[in-house]
């Protein structure tokens, strides 16, 4: 650049282009010198006025003060970013500030019960899948006191939060750890007052309260002072999986089995295990909101586990998912596929069956007369079982003089005897014989052949089969006990010939078919109604409950409906020689 003249004004120099070299000479000086512009001023004036006033050379003095503003504009966007940049971090600061307060660990004295009237107990329902509503997700979910819906986390980004924030819902529970907390101040609320609420997330029971429930008469009042029994409550049908709701009531009846999935601690187990036993301890909780359970979190289990096999859109037959849900819960609770007895599932329900088989062959004779020869070996094999098959008789294909349908009735005493070892079945070219085998099962599961289907139709026997609601004999269908074994002072022993071998009735599944509409044309597939009945162990009376409906039954009309799945209990008898044992015992103290 060209040196200036002594009449030419510094702006104009300050004005014009710097060579290309300039920033590379400014940039190699050190950090002192590129302080000069602050260093050269004093009280508003550069000090190269005080040395052209001093009659210094006065062109150095203009290279100088040029190189300095040169340096000065080249930093100064550099400055003016970072000061751009402070000025954003700052404005972010203030916005975290607002955005997210600090968290609080405790209320503020005097307002340790604050928001806690924005509760309502009428709209909870922790029955549904523990789902957050926004994100669908099942990972730290909470639950909102006040409307009931279902949102993901407490921090100041999560669906929590901002449902705090933008409806003034403040309390909220955790469905893990039964935690409740205000948002969005964030601290954990302890308090009395909310124990009934963290009952009902996830119901917990002592021994000696499992005890009482078949003991003492139970009685429990939900929100609207509705009255209810705990067991014996409505299961919502959501849609059509009323064929589930039969099931699970009659296995929550099974007195060990409700008891294990009341008081052990199943929070290893898989899910289906837990679904089913929170659902068990809700069944039979005396200090519930509302007088009804949804099965919804284990029917959407039991879907995924099936592979959508057993679904609440599409009904299914009750007995195909009772085998289907017994052999998954045995499975799930470690249950071996070998060796017997290895869970609770086997231990309450699995017997053994002999079944003796002859081949049956076909020949003709002299005549070309086809003749049938049994074989003369019999082959005996042992099979374990979880339920028995009981054959109803054909029903009538003709009508009476009144031009009604004939309703055929059975004893069950007679389709028992299907297992008595001397009446013989074919079975494609076998012939088979039954006998149960000593010890009988605990609980003994008897399903009722119906339904029977071919390529071309599905068809229905109506017959009614009547039982005694208590008292039913199984001795006659027991193997014989050898001569070797009969020992009255051992209780695993054989009973002595001629003993009866008492069960009770606990539940009774039934079916009943509903024509959809009243103008159905003819041949038109019925809506099948599925009912069970249980009993009442501490009133020794009977409750019929179908989906949300629950009321009494009379005991002397329960074989009036078409039995499909029934549950029997032994009875429990004591010896009378170690009766008279214990009481000679208790006079010689």
């Amino acid at each position: 650049m060209a040196k200036r003249s002594a009449g030419e004004l510094l702006e104009e120099v300050v004005a014009a282009d710097s060579p290309a070299s300039k920033r590379a000479r400014v940039e190699d000086e050190d950090p002192p010198q590129r302080s000069l512009p602050d260093r050269h001023r004093s009280n508003g004036h550069s000090l190269l006025e005080r040395d052209l006033s001093n009659g210094d050379d006065v062109l150095a003095a203009a290279d100088l003060e040029h190189e300095e503003i040169e340096e000065a504009e080249v930093s100064r966007p550099a400055s003016g970013s970072l000061d751009d940049n402070d000025n954003d971090n700052d404005d972010d600061d203030e916005r975290s500030a607002l955005t997210a307060p600090a968290r609080q660990t405790a209320p503020i004295e005097g307002y340790k019960d604050l928001y806690l009237d924005t509760i309502n107990r009428s709209l909870l329902d922790f029955d549904f899948e523990k789902l957050c509503s926004v994100s669908l997700s099942n990972i730290n979910v909470y639950a909102c006191l006040v409307c009931g819906k279902y949102y993901q986390g407490r921090g100041p980004k999560s669906h929590a939060y901002f449902h705090a924030l933008e409806v003034g819902h403040h309390v909220f529970v955790n469905m893990e750890t039964q935690k409740v907390y205000v948002l969005p101040e964030g601290y954990e609320v302890k308090s009395k007052s909310l124990d009934d609420i963290k009952f009902v997330v996830d119901p917990t029971y002592t021994k000696q309260e499992v005890m009482r429930l078949d003991r003492d008469p139970q009685v429990g009042w939900a929100l609207g002072e509705k009255k209810y029994i705990p067991g014996f409550v409505g299961l919502n049908n959501i849609k059509a999986n009323d064929y589930v709701n039969v099931i699970v009531h009659a296995l929550a009846h099974v007195v060990p089995l409700r008891n294990f999935f009341m008081l052990d601690d199943v929070s290893s187990r898989p899910q289906l295990v837990q679904r089913f036993s929170i659902l068990i301890r809700k069944i039979w909780n005396p200090r519930a909101f509302k007088s009804h359970v949804s099965p919804h979190e284990l029917l959407q289990e039991i879907s995924l586990r099936s592979n959508k096999r057993f679904t609440l859109t599409e009904q299914s037959d009750p007995v195909d998912f009772l085998s289907w849900f017994l052999n998954n819960l045995h499975l799930s609770l470690g249950g071996s596929k070998t060796r017997p007895g290895s869970s609770i599932i086997q231990k309450v329900f699995q017997g053994r069956l002999k079944v003796e088989s002859q081949q049956i062959t076909a020949k003709a004779d002299a005549g070309d007369r086809l003749r049938f020869e049994e074989a003369a070996e019999v082959k005996v094999d042992i099979n374990r079982f979880l339920m028995l098959t009981l054959d109803l008789p054909a029903a009538p294909l003709f009508q009476d003089e009144l031009d009604r349908n004939i309703i055929p009735q059975v004893p069950l005493t007679n389709i028992l005897s299907k297992y008595d070892g001397l009446q013989s079945q074919e079975h494609l070219s076998q012939r088979r014989r039954y006998r149960l085998l000593h010890p009988l099962p605990p609980y003994l599961v008897f399903h009722i052949k119906r339904f029977s289907a071919n390529k071309f139709v599905s068809e229905r026997n109506p017959t009614i089969v009547t039982f005694p609601a208590r008292s039913l004999d199984m001795s006659p269908y027991i193997e014989p006990a050898p001569a070797d074994n009969i020992d009255n002072n051992n209780n695993n022993s054989y009973p002595q010939p001629g003993e009866p071998i008492w069960y009770d009735l606990v539940a009774n599944v039934t079916h009943e078919a509903l024509r959809s509409r009243d103008d159905s044309v003819e041949g038109e597939a019925p809506r099948k109604v599925w009912r069970v009945q249980l009993r009442e162990r501490a009133r020794d009376e009977w409750v019929q409950v179908q989906d949300l409906f629950v009321e009494e039954v009379r005991k002397e009309i329960l074989f009036l409906g078409e039995s499909y799945v029934q549950v029997w209990e032994r009875r429990r008898t004591v010896n009378a020689s170690s009766s008279s044992k214990s009481a000679a015992a208790k006079t010689t103290r």
